[in-house]
């Protein structure tokens, strides 16, 4: 099964005021592993960007001003993500934004949910953690998932490396202990067959004892006789 990882950092937090999206981030996996296929976009997002928006990402308008516009990328972007389970968290803020997007493109382009599956981890989150902080940063202390590179500042990118680490976690324990060609899961480790070895095998090595060590053995077996078998 191909997934995507996705996340978006945006110039303000609702869509429906005129915001725009200024970074993407995608990270494919196939089959609950990494491919390391990326798909990474800074956008101009041809407004400005609000002061409490520039304190989460630290994406400056300067920065942005010889970035592609969505437009540009729209194209590429749906190439990437059509067919896939998008994996977001809180992804009706993610959606609405990819939507609203597309709109503003003027061409015809449906919403993304049209093009993938959409599975919300925060919808997960809340059902396995009820009544507790689920957040991006809350869900990484739980797993112990590293978040120190966000210390100061979001980016789309490390969100969706962070965020895949977190679903593989919730949904399915611990995923990279058999990540050698000949297993790739519990499953198939419960299937091999114990076989008993034939007398052709190899000698085991015997290690002799000492005789400092033999002497301690004599010693304590004579003590043994002497106090009984209770020390």
């Amino acid at each position: 099964m191909r997934q995507i990882v996705l996340d978006v950092e945006t110039t303000g937090l609702d869509s429906g005021a005129g915001h725009r999206i200024i970074e993407i981030g995608c990270l494919e996996m196939t089959n609950r592993r990494l491919t390391g296929r990326n798909l990474h976009f800074y956008i101009n997002p041809n407004r400005s960007i609000e002061r409490n928006a520039f304190a989460v990402h630290g994406i400056s308008e300067s920065f942005l001003t010889d970035k592609p516009l969505f437009s540009d990328i729209a194209d590429e972007l749906i190439i990437f993500l059509q067919g896939s389970e998008l994996i977001i968290h809180n992804a009706s803020f993610d959606t609405a934004f990819l939507d609203y997007e597309l709109k503003l493109t003027g061409r015809d382009f449906q919403k993304i949910s049209d093009y993938c599956q959409i599975l919300d981890t925060l919808t997960i989150a809340r059902k396995k953690h009820p009544g507790q902080h689920n957040s991006l940063d809350a869900l990484c202390r739980r797993y112990h998932i590293d978040n120190s590179r966000r210390k100061y500042h979001h980016g789309a990118l490390l969100d969706t490396e962070l965020l895949a680490q977190i679903y593989l976690l919730m949904t399915g324990g611990q995923t990279n202990l058999f990540e050698s060609k000949n297993f790739t899961n519990s499953t198939q480790l419960s299937r091999i067959k114990i076989q008993r070895l034939g007398k052709d095998r190899k000698s085991f090595r015997i290690i002799e004892a000492n005789e400092k060590e033999k002497m301690a053995h004599k010693e304590f077996l004579a003590l043994l006789r002497t106090k009984g078998m209770c020390l």
